[in-house]
């Protein structure tokens, strides 16, 4: 496959196949299985969404079998430059940083360091006292004692009664005393993060009910504590580097910082202004919810490794046993299940550790098969494996913005649509 540039002017914002190594091997799209009419929708899409300004650009890579089929830069990289979108792009990650953070603690768990029933009170000890808010009749919260300690099970899950602040998914009134995502990785270190963290009411009992917020970032925490480095690194050693991600980070050098996707300045749906906070503030510890760094390419690789079983070109990094135990439902009958609350086309969906795993054919508004482990960013990235379609799709754009979700939702019936066989 032929690397190559076309103008955004000559090419209505789409720029293809920039001169940039393939993250995997490369094959035709007929070899395995997909139309290459229909993934050349991909193309008319990105382009109908560039022109009409409703998008900067976008890095789109999508492997099956273990072979890339299409990998594409469109529009462009930073729209007040005019910069045209190269492949290698660098994206704020946002929530796509947890499943990177989960293998990292996964990885513990493999070594007999990190056993999922065990207390998060074990390794701070603050955890421990934290009480349950219940809202009262009058507004007020009534305090309740946990009834089960919060388990590191409960941190990969989302059933550990952390929230985020700030979120239109969250209807509970603790929800208005947390912190919005990224604001304690902005503001202090890891200690001062639990600090701040542990002072605060949980939103439900432990292992009650599912809901989104800070329990990767303790989770990551978790790993600094019991590996005794900061997440990046032991990311770096233990992922990153074994993988050949070349440029997954959680603090963007001066190269890479030139080649940042950056959103528009006001959001196209409202015309209010919008950014991306953590492209220009660096961040005083590695939080693994929410702060990471890297490129479609890169991230393609971390995907593949998972759906082959925890290994790519011979780098092992989890047990196959390890994975499926992973991608697998982790919110029995028991738990409150809101997981299509965090995302409109999550219906039949559950969590498992650190992903979002489909459990029920229909329901969901995307085509897939239950096994698919995907998850999201805030600022517009996403990813979703199928090992029954032995599917990889990874999406980079810059757009935090609810019209994400449109993004989400098109790029997956395109991507259906277009397997044939």
């Amino acid at each position: 496959m032929k690397t190559r540039i076309v103008t955004a002017a000559a090419a209505v914002g789409l720029v293809l196949n920039v001169a940039y190594g393939a993250p995997l091997p490369e094959a035709k799209p007929d070899d395995v299985g997909f139309s290459e009419q229909g993934l050349s929708r991909l193309d008319d899409f990105f382009a109908r969404e560039t022109g009409a300004k409703r998008v900067p650009g976008a890095v789109v890579a999508i492997a099956r079998d273990g072979k890339l089929v299409h990998y594409k830069a469109y529009g462009a990289l930073d729209p007040i430059r005019g910069t045209p979108m190269p492949l290698d792009a660098v994206f704020a990650l946002a929530s796509m940083t947890k499943p990177m953070a989960a293998v990292a603690a996964l990885t513990l768990m493999e070594q007999g360091r990190l056993a999922l029933q065990a207390k998060l009170s074990d390794y701070y000890p603050g955890f421990a006292d934290m009480k349950v808010g219940v809202p009262q009749p009058d507004g007020s919260l009534k305090l309740e004692a946990q009834s089960s300690p919060i388990t590191i099970h409960d941190l990969y899950r989302h059933t550990s009664g952390l929230i985020y602040g700030g979120r239109p998914d969250s209807s509970s009134e603790v929800a208005r005393l947390y912190p919005e995502g990224t604001a304690p990785a902005i503001e202090g270190d890891t200690q001062a993060f639990i600090d701040r963290i542990t002072k605060l009411p949980l939103a439900h009992q432990p292992s009650t009910e599912f809901e989104y917020g800070f329990s990767i970032d303790v989770l990551g925490a978790v790993v600094e504590k019991v590996s005794g480095q900061r997440l990046g690194q032991y990311l770096a050693r233990n992922v990153w580097q074994p993988l050949g991600m070349k440029d997954a980070t959680f603090a963007p050098s001066e190269p890479q910082r030139d080649r940042l996707a950056r959103p528009f300045a006001d959001d196209p749906l409202t015309g209010k202004p919008q950014a991306i906070k953590l492209l220009d503030t660096p961040t005083k510890f590695d939080c693994g919810g929410a702060c990471a760094f890297a490129t479609v390419g890169d991230y393609l690789r971390f995907a593949q490794m998972l759906l082959n079983g925890g290994e790519l070109d011979g780098q092992r990094i989890l047990g196959p046993r390890t994975v499926h135990h992973m991608i697998s439902n982790h919110l029995g009958p028991e738990i409150k299940n809101k997981v299509a609350n965090v995302e409109p086309h999550r219906g039949g969906f559950s969590f498992g550790l650190g992903v979002a795993v489909r459990t029920s054919e229909g329901l969901s508004s995307v085509p897939g098969n239950p096994g698919e482990f995907t998850w999201n960013g805030a600022y517009g990235t996403q990813f979703f494996c199928d090992p029954k379609e032995r599917l990889v799709v990874v999406v980079g754009t810059a757009a935090p913005g609810e019209i994400r979700k449109y993004y989400r939702e098109q790029v997956q019936d395109i991507v259906y649509g277009a397997i044939v066989r």
